[in-house]
């Protein structure tokens, strides 16, 4: 009996600090009443004043030990209150203890970020890598005008680190909430911690892993079975394109994947070719700027297309989502608004989207009916080889004229491997490859650069992110000095790990940078924000449809007339296009925007110049 007793005593005492707090209260009340008893039985009625005042006497003598001191009956009962104040001592410091011992668990426990997120409508992002920055600071700015938004991070990281390190990148959250939880992303129990039942979106993060889209199919398999009743859309992007009818089936009808490598590749060929473009598509990617959004607007039902493009005073319309779901980029000038139809426009926010009463006349004077110099065979030159290059070489076979012809430089080990396999598919341009060293002066002057139409300098993914940028750096500054010697500006685009990279690569004076992980950071982010943006970002990289342009000025203006966007966009509808901004000559050295005026307000006149660009959606 006694070693059940025992055993009995020893699994209550395990139970925590309400356990032993309840055996506090057995241990005074026990107290309390023999004390109050003794007291009653050893003193006489005129001391302890009956039974009820002497429980409650020692009761008070428990919790206060020093109410001793101001006793001033005498005899039996002072030597009960006595003893009853020696025993509150003892109790009252296991109490302070037990308390202290709890509330340090507790706090401990808190660390550990096990606790459920009690939110709704809230943004939840799975997993930890340097995105996480990116995508926290683009949905600070887009939850600017929200009075309540909250963002819940579940990673296999301390709560704690996570939160100091947010602190540190982030200086402001604004009216956004960050809540860090720590967990599997992959197990369906920790997933429910960030509670998806009532989240709005889930992004998932690419993992430093050998192979992250084997983790990118268990987070989506975790949040399939996890939240089988959440209405929240699922965001994530797959490094190898082979693994994408995968993903897509583990993440179902909810998922909006983004091929990372495909993407970039199409970005880069486009960069590559029109100096300023990765500048219109971080504006249109970032919340920082204009953004992409759907409005449906019934007065504008029964317009053609044509008449829409200036039916916005501070907003550039780009397309129409019909209301069987199908997106159309720059479609005919003819085609008709219908009910259920949403407009597809570049603003500011949401928040400026309004019909203009009173667009003004386009000034007929202006406007230019010049047509486009025939395509030319061009020269291409690839420095450095990464897992986008055999993709970026079938993307520039759907862009440049027969007889093209691209060069390719590198130490990478398995560029002559790729290049061998997708020769045989090429159609259009022919491909050469040397195993050489960009970062090496004279292999660079042995190529004669200056005859390229367009150089890229890739950071390669055979060794780790810092060291590659240094390398691509070191490519740039011999470029550069190459150029100033020879008196020519070579047209070079770099690719950037890491950017905070960026900035020391200016010096260089390349014509622009591309940061691969940021832009498919800001992708998710606004895939997340609204999943319809995925079909507006596979038809802006698809070589068959239409695509953003930079074209001189004077294809569409007159150079010398100050004119308004109302002219412009005029200009290009006769052209089958749509007009979103310009880019001006004068200030294309001048940051952030390098020139770029991409939505300005319709009202605005400008003055072109030599030199100048138009920034158009277009087929070609």
């Amino acid at each position: 009996m006694r070693q059940k007793l025992r055993y009995a005593f020893d699994n209550t005492m395990s139970k925590g600090t309400k356990a032993l707090i309840a055996w506090l209260l057995i241990v005074t009340t026990v107290l309390v009443l023999v004390g109050g008893t003794l007291a009653v039985v050893i003193s006489s009625q005129d001391d302890n004043g009956g039974f009820g005042s002497s429980l409650w006497a020692a009761f008070m003598h428990v919790l206060d030990p020093s109410l001793i001191a101001s006793d001033t009956t005498g005899g039996g009962f002072l030597i009960a209150m006595l003893i009853i104040a020696l025993c509150g001592i003892v109790i009252v410091s296991c109490l302070v203890g037990i308390l202290t011992t709890g509330l340090d668990a507790k706090l401990t426990e808190l660390r550990k970020g096990r606790s459920l997120v009690v939110e709704s409508g809230h943004t939840v992002v799975l997993g930890w890598s340097d995105q996480v920055f990116t995508i926290i600071s683009e949905l600070v700015e887009a939850n600017e005008s929200e009075r309540r938004a909250c963002i819940a991070i579940l990673a296999d990281k301390d709560k704690v680190e996570m939160e100091d390190e947010i602190r540190d990148k982030i200086a402001d959250l604004k009216t956004t909430k960050i809540i860090c939880r720590t967990g599997d992303p992959a197990d369906p129990d920790d997933i429910r911690i960030v509670n998806l039942a009532t989240a709005a979106s889930v992004i998932l993060l690419t993992s430093d892993e050998p192979d992250p889209d084997a983790q990118l199919v268990r987070s989506l398999l975790a949040v399939t079975q996890g939240a089988d009743d959440s209405q929240a859309h699922v965001v994530g992007s797959v490094a190898d394109n082979r693994n994408l009818p995968a993903a897509r089936l583990a993440g179902g009808r909810r998922a909006h994947l983004i091929d990372a490598t495909d993407m970039m590749a199409r970005l880069m060929v486009q960069t590559c070719r029109q100096s300023g473009l990765s500048v219109v598509y971080t504006d249109l990617l970032d919340f920082g700027g204009d953004e992409m959004y759907f409005t449906e607007q019934p007065q504008l039902v029964g317009w053609s297309f044509g008449q829409v493009l200036n039916a916005f005073a501070t907003s550039t319309v780009m397309g129409v989502k019909t209301a069987d779901g199908r997106t159309y980029l720059n479609p005919p000038a003819r085609a008709v608004i219908q009910p259920g139809d949403q407009i597809i426009v570049i603003a500011e926010d949401d928040s400026t989207i309004a019909l203009d009463g009173t667009p003004s006349p386009p000034n007929e004077a202006a406007i230019m009916a010049r047509g486009e110099a025939s395509s030319r065979p061009e020269r291409t030159l690839i420095l450095g080889w990464n897992a986008r290059g055999a993709t970026m070489l079938r993307q520039l076979d759907a862009y440049v004229a027969p007889g093209s012809v691209t060069d390719v430089v590198s130490a990478n080990a398995s560029m002559s491997d790729q290049i061998r396999e997708v020769g045989p598919t090429m159609t259009v341009q022919s491909l050469n490859f040397k195993a050489d060293d960009p970062t090496n002066r004279s292999v660079l002057e042995s190529l004669g650069v200056g005859g390229y139409h367009h150089i890229i300098a890739l950071c390669g993914d055979d060794v780790e992110p810092p060291l590659a940028d240094s390398r691509t750096l070191v490519t740039l500054l011999h470029l550069r000095d190459m150029g100033e010697r020879s008196g020519t500006r070579f047209p070079v685009v770099s690719e950037m790990a890491d950017d905070r990279n960026r900035g020391l690569a200016q010096v260089t004076q390349a014509d622009d940078f591309i940061v691969s992980e940021k832009l498919v950071s800001l992708m998710m982010t606004q895939t997340s924000e609204n999943p319809h943006l995925t079909d507006v970002f596979t038809q802006l990289f698809d070589p068959e449809g239409s695509e953003i342009y930079l074209k001189p000025s004077e294809y569409y203006i007159r150079p010398g007339f100050p004119v308004d966007m109302y002219t412009i966009v005029e200009s290009a509808k006769r052209r089958s296009e749509v007009a979103l901004g310009y880019r001006l000559a004068s200030q294309s050295n001048q940051a952030p925007n390098y020139g770029i005026f991409l939505n300005p307000v319709k009202s605005q006149t400008v003055t072109f110049q030599p030199g100048d660009k138009v920034i158009v959606l277009a087929e070609d």
